[in-house]
């Protein structure tokens, strides 16, 4: 999703999404912070996002590169 799209749902949705994408980090391995930098950033992929950490990067390096 990009920054544009995000801006035009809802606020309900927005903080679903944001929630949700919150958990998925978490569960992937990032610590709350981290997890909430990355969840606020949209365009962010979770996927990428998730994968780093699964190949042994550092989430302070996997950071660095997603953001």
């Amino acid at each position: 999703m990009t920054a544009a799209q995000f801006e035009l749902i809802d606020e309900t949705e927005a903080e679903a999404i944001l929630r949700w994408r919150f958990d998925e980090l978490v569960r992937a391995g990032y610590d709350i912070g981290s997890a909430l930098m990355l969840a606020s950033h949209v365009e962010v992929d979770l996927h990428d996002a998730s994968g780093l950490l699964r190949r042994g990067c550092p989430s302070e390096t996997a950071l660095q590169i997603l953001l």
